[in-house]
């Protein structure tokens, strides 16, 4: 990607910011010059120091999206740290895996309380203030697996597939006030997620990625500074693979 794809004097939430892929969008974003408001639950992310350390601008908060009140506080603390606010990635997800056969009512409810409510919560707040700029970039993290299924994830593939579902209908929505609202659909990707696998069920994993290959969590950052950049405007609703070919259609 040509580092002619600026951010600057951007004011961007990447939720789930403190590991993985939220923290590669969150660090890719301040290099590209947006001032960056990093969620983490546990309260413990390193990145705004990474990101301050280097000259860039960044704030962290511990807040729970799924709880419709945090998320709309998370909102409000970018806006009156920063000033205004352009972009929020809703990245924030867990999993809790396991046949349906053996899956608690617990598991399905705490999987679709952070991965797709927590998508509304967050989203509801920041359209607010986005319609009145009648200027925005919502980017929502879903899944390959919300697009192809997964056995042993039907909570996590059911919550991915009900983000495209909101990013679709959403996009319908704010688009005539020039917000746009795209998802990025990651594949296997080099995380915390991966090394949690046993080698031998990562193996085989990998081998049904056409490129062959992990992918890495940067490749998902920089699709992301993409779709927050100008150079996006004209591009909404859709769902960007970032898988190595798996999903193909």
């Amino acid at each position: 990607m040509p580092d002619s794809l600026t951010l600057e004097n951007r004011v961007a939430i990447v939720t789930g910011g403190g590991r993985g892929i939220g923290r590669a969008i969150a660090l890719e974003f301040a290099r590209r010059g947006a001032s960056v408001l990093v969620n983490d639950k546990s309260g413990e992310s390193v990145v705004c120091a990474e990101i301050n350390d280097a000259g860039g601008k960044a704030s962290c908060l511990k807040a729970d999206i799924s709880d419709f009140a945090e998320a709309q506080s998370l909102i409000k603390f970018a806006i009156d740290t920063f000033g205004d606010l352009h972009i929020l990635v809703n990245n924030a997800g867990i999993t809790r895996d396991g046949l349906i056969l053996t899956m608690s009512e617990d598991d399905w409810d705490k999987v679709m309380a952070v991965n797709l409510k927590g998508t509304f919560n967050c989203s509801k707040a920041a359209v607010k203030h986005m319609i009145r700029k009648r200027y925005g970039r919502i980017i929502n993290i879903s899944s390959v697996a919300g697009q192809m299924g997964n056995a042993g994830q039907t909570n996590y593939a059911s919550s991915k597939a009900g983000v495209i579902g909101f990013t679709k209908s959403l996009a319908r929505e704010v688009a005539s006030r020039s917000v746009t609202v795209n998802a990025i659909a990651p594949g296997f990707v080099d995380t915390e997620i991966l090394k949690a696998m046993s080698p031998e069920i990562l193996e085989a994993a990998v081998k049904l990625v056409p490129l062959g290959r992990k992918g890495k969590p940067e490749e998902i950052g920089y699709a992301a500074a993409f779709l927050a950049s100008e150079e996006a405007a004209y591009i909404t609703g859709q769902v960007l693979g970032v898988d190595g070919g798996m999903a193909m259609m």
